[in-house]
């Protein structure tokens, strides 16, 4: 049975036992990396903020800086640490708009009114073979979406926990999530088209 992250967490803390702080960083780097690169698009500068972030995280958990509760979900924990430094990254070169500055977070009628077409497009997001398309066409999403999108999937977080983290409501989430994908299947139909024209004049 594998040991909670509650309890590597303590090993680490109490005991300074790096192996365990080693496991945690094995267990969720794939999922902290690949959010970083969704949101940075350059893999050095996502390897960086990945280093940054755990830097952090170690400095909080020596109490050095920042504080962890014991009772919180770690990974949720590290996600905010990461989201913090990839938005400072990305504002540093104004790269990140917050769509809240014009949306309300409780106005959920704006999603509201959106098509709920998710089904079909989350089924092009986990089906499609074209992963280079995919990723051009995730990069081409509005900044808040294409975050929201990689909580989900890439560190596979809940609404509730994705709502938590960005300061949003779930509804909001959920329709950053919806639009998202309702963008995503537009962009895909249309490379598909163009793949299409090109197969048929060549």
């Amino acid at each position: 049975m594998f040991p909670a992250d509650e309890d590597l967490v303590i090993q680490y803390v109490e005991k300074g036992d790096e192996k365990a702080f080693r496991i945690l960083i094995d267990r969720h780097q794939e999922r902290v990396f690949g959010y970083l690169l969704g949101m940075v698009r350059d893999r050095e500068t996502a390897n960086d903020l990945f280093q940054e972030t755990f830097l952090k995280v170690i400095s909080a958990l020596s109490n050095e800086r920042g504080s962890y509760t014991v009772q919180g979900k770690f990974l949720g924990w590290v996600l905010r640490i990461a989201r913090n430094a990839a938005l400072d990254y990305l504002r540093s070169r104004k790269k990140w708009t917050d769509v809240s500055s014009s949306y309300a977070e409780d106005d959920v009628d704006y999603w509201d009114r959106l098509p709920d077409e998710s089904p079909s497009a989350d089924l092009l997001v986990h089906r499609s073979e074209q992963a280079d398309v995919l990723k051009m066409c995730i990069d081409a999403l509005p900044a808040e979406q294409r975050e929201v999108l990689l909580l989900r999937h890439e560190a596979d977080m809940t609404f509730k926990e994705i709502a938590d983290l960005t300061g949003c409501s779930i509804n909001t989430a959920l329709g950053r999530m919806r639009y998202a994908l309702i963008n995503l299947r537009r962009q895909l139909t249309a490379q598909s088209k163009m793949d299409l024209t090109e197969v048929a004049q060549s």
